[in-house]
């Protein structure tokens, strides 16, 4: 079967890029899903303790003020359930369900020089073509199970976060190690504490976290929001990461030390994401950053009762926000539980994973279930799980062996017409998701839209364009503290063998916008559009 354009992923991504070019450019589209429904990364991030952690008058859809209107979330961060649950409300108002595929995972796709189009393949063997195809698989749903030996000859359970079973986990008696302590680690722990026999938490890298102060929404919340969606809308488009809160315009030095400590306070207080808009310089200013991280150290220390337990925690290699900064529903306070035990990895490393649980260097731990907190191959990942293939058979995955080469994070020069919703080189994954995720739909809905109106058949990237954005996405990040943290995932560096190359654009959500909107306003510059 042909289509106009087929979109890979059923999340926040793939539905509104289905609504655009479905009912704005009138294409005949097919969206193809993994999962079974709606929901892309929170179809299948089911772990105890899993929320967003962006706040949920933000975490929506900014397309529709009625849409807004309709739906309110319950709670300060939504869960995987909520999300779902708004997900298929935004399916069900706009019938978006009769447009996609579920149960259909994409094998190959294949450019067809000759025929100018693509040829797609699902792993079942179904086939269908289509003029455009875009990719929406999210940047965070490719699983990283890491390659310690002794896996298979465990005799208990083991899980990955990314891939949890929809009936969940019975920790109930049992004795539970989880290894990682990112952003998913810190969420998951505390909740598994709370019925297991005994956890152990095995920590490579210390991370720092600021508490979530996780609530119902209020009533009178709900109406404000509600009454000020022109105002909100506004603000998560203009600012650097997408979110409902601008940065302060200070720095660190323009404040005395006493008026820096109570603005940390405060900060903590108010608990989520906001701690990092506090100073301007925060990832800018190694000084400024590191008030900052001593802040939230001295807090580590002042939570946890065990002194080395605390300083193992605290003993942070990075700058704050210089990797995800986590939020957080007690997890410091877990160590404080007599059944849950910290591994220091860096004292005591893994050695191999046996029958019985895990040996590391200087112990043995006996297991019933052990937890990977491993995070995803990030940004990536997905995209090269995929037989993708261009002009004259060039593969994505040889072509990126090195690391990805993009142009705006949209496109990769060699496959025309294929778009790469939120990929490697734009924002992405340092924002708020959903509104990089307009951003990206509508310029792609633009651009397709003015093909189909200058009669034009294709568009590709320019090798040249594709070389200077790479230049100006390294430029952005050594501009930053991000650039310090070379163990962080933006790079790679939590998948074995994977290129260490600084993925996603730290220049800013806002910035990136105008630099969007220039280019198409330039006639597509940067890109090579061509009749059939």
């Amino acid at each position: 079967m042909h289509f106009d354009a087929v979109v890979i992923g059923a999340g926040f991504a793939g539905l509104y890029q289905l609504l655009c070019l479905r009912d704005r450019l009138g294409l005949k589209v097919q969206v193809i899903e993994a999962g079974g429904d709606l929901g892309g990364t929170w179809y299948w991030n089911r772990y105890p303790g899993a929320r967003c952690d962006s706040e949920s008058h933000a975490y929506r859809y900014f397309f529709s003020r009625e849409l807004a209107a309709e739906w309110q979330a319950s709670e300060r961060y939504p869960g995987p359930a909520e999300i779902r649950a708004y997900l298929d409300h935004v399916a069900r108002k706009f019938d978006l369900r009769r447009d996609i595929r579920f149960n259909t995972r994409v094998a190959a796709a294949h450019f067809d020089q000759a025929a100018g189009l693509w040829r797609i393949q699902t792993e079942a063997g179904g086939r269908c073509t289509a003029a455009f195809l875009i990719t929406a698989v999210g940047c965070l749903s490719s699983a990283n199970v890491p390659a310690i030996a002794g896996l298979a000859d465990f005799r208990g359970k083991w899980y990955h976060t990314g891939q949890w079973p929809h009936e969940g986990v019975d920790f109930r008696g049992k004795r539970v190690g989880q290894i990682g302590t990112g952003s998913t680690g810190i969420q998951a722990a505390p909740v598994i504490a709370q019925s297991a026999a005994h956890l152990t938490v095995f920590q490579r890298t210390a991370n720092y976290s600021v508490p979530a102060r996780n609530a119902p929404l209020a009533p009178e919340f709900k109406r404000w929001a509600r009454e000020h969606f022109e105002q909100i809308r506004e603000i998560v488009q203009s600012t650097l990461n997408g979110h409902a809160f601008r940065i302060e315009q200070r720095n660190v030095a323009d404040v005395t030390p006493a008026e820096r400590q109570a603005i940390y306070e405060a900060a903590w207080e108010k608990g989520g994401l906001q701690f990092r808009a506090t100073f301007k310089d925060l990832l800018t200013d190694r000084a400024a950053n590191a008030t900052a991280a001593e802040f939230l150290k001295a807090r580590i220390r002042a939570v946890v009762k065990d002194p080395a337990t605390a300083e193992a925690l605290a003993d942070i290699d990075h700058p704050y926000a210089a990797k995800r900064p986590p939020i957080d529903t007690d997890y410091f306070e877990t160590f404080n539980r007599p059944n849950v035990t910290l591994v220091n990895l860096r004292q005591d490393p893994i050695e191999c994973i046996t029958a019985q649980g895990i040996r590391t260097k200087s112990s043995r731990h006996p297991l019933d279930i052990i937890v990977f907190a491993t995070g995803f191959d990030a940004l990536t990942g997905p995209l090269l799980k995929m037989d993708i293939r261009g002009r004259g058979g060039r593969s994505l995955r040889e072509d990126w062996k090195g690391g990805p080469s993009t142009y705006l994070g949209l496109q990769v020069p060699g496959y025309p017409n294929l778009f790469t919703i939120t990929g490697p080189g734009s924002p992405s994954v340092l924002t708020n998701m959903p509104v990089a995720i307009e951003q990206h739909v509508e310029w792609i809905t633009e651009c397709i839209g003015h093909l189909r109106k200058t009669g034009m058949a294709t568009v590709e990237a320019s090798d040249t364009a594709a070389t200077a954005w790479g230049a100006q996405v390294d430029e952005a990040a050594r501009a930053t503290l991000l650039w310090d943290a070379k163990h962080s995932w933006y790079f790679g560096a939590n998948v074995a063998g994977k290129p260490q190359v600084f993925m996603p654009y730290a220049g800013g959500l806002n910035k990136y916008r105008k630099i969007c909107q220039g280019i198409a306003a330039r006639g597509y510059e940067g890109f090579v559009l061509a009749r059939a």
